[in-house]
């Protein structure tokens, strides 16, 4: 299954012409691509989907979509996402 999971842009900058994000998935740090949330800005939540920020969403609306992958059983004990073995142990839902 593919998820699309909130975590918190720490950093934006800018590579290869790409409007990029380091964003927090509760202490795991992925580079994301902005393109889709231009406005994002450093200290928002993002909905991240495949290593591509696709909304941004309050902190509240954040806490309550963890805490449903939670209970869905598709975060590690560490709050991220559980590792896909189908793929090689690469996550589904964390670019």
């Amino acid at each position: 299954m593919c998820l699309a999971i909130p975590g918190r842009l720490e950093a934006r900058y800018e590579a290869h012409g790409s409007l990029m994000g380091k964003v927090d998935f509760n202490g795991i740090r992925r580079d994301v691509h902005l393109s889709c949330v231009p406005h994002a800005r450093v200290g928002d939540f993002v909905i991240v989907h495949v290593g591509f920020a696709i909304s941004v969403v309050d902190a509240a609306e954040a806490a309550r979509t963890l805490k449903l992958l939670d209970a869905l059983g598709e975060l590690d004990g560490d709050g991220v996402p559980e590792e896909d073995e189908s793929r090689g142990g690469e996550s589904s839902a964390v670019p």
